[in-house]
C-alpha cells in the first residue's frame, strides 16, 4: 500500500531543495542584494498551475510562506522588513 504521507514528505524535500537551489544561483538572491518577491520565486521554480477557478496564479504562491519560513527558521534565507523581499542570510 502507498504511503502518501511519506511521499508528501518526500516532496516538500524536494521542493524546497529546488527552492533553496535557485536561491543559491540566482544573484536577485544574494545575501547582499534587494530579493526577490515570494511569487517571482514561486513562478520560477515551476510551481505555478497558471490562473484555475478559485485558485489564481497569485493565490496559489502562498503555501510558499511556509517553505520561506522553514528556511528562515534554520537561518538559510531572510525576509526584508521594508522590502518584503526574501533573500539569502
Amino acid at each position: 500500500m502507498r504511503n502518501y504521507l511519506s511521499d508528501g514528505e518526500s516532496l516538500r524535500f524536494q521542493i524546497k531543495s529546488l527552492v533553496l537551489e535557485y536561491m543559491q544561483t540566482n544573484p536577485d538572491c544574494a545575501s547582499s542584494s534587494n530579493g526577490m518577491k515570494q511569487a517571482e520565486i514561486f513562478r520560477a521554480c515551476g510551481l505555478d498551475w497558471d490562473d484555475q477557478a478559485n485558485a489564481t496564479s497569485s493565490q496559489q504562491h502562498f503555501w510558499l510562506v511556509a517553505l520561506l519560513r522553514v528556511l528562515e527558521e534554520e537561518g538559510i534565507v531572510q525576509r526584508d522588513s521594508v522590502n518584503k523581499k526574501w533573500r539569502l542570510k
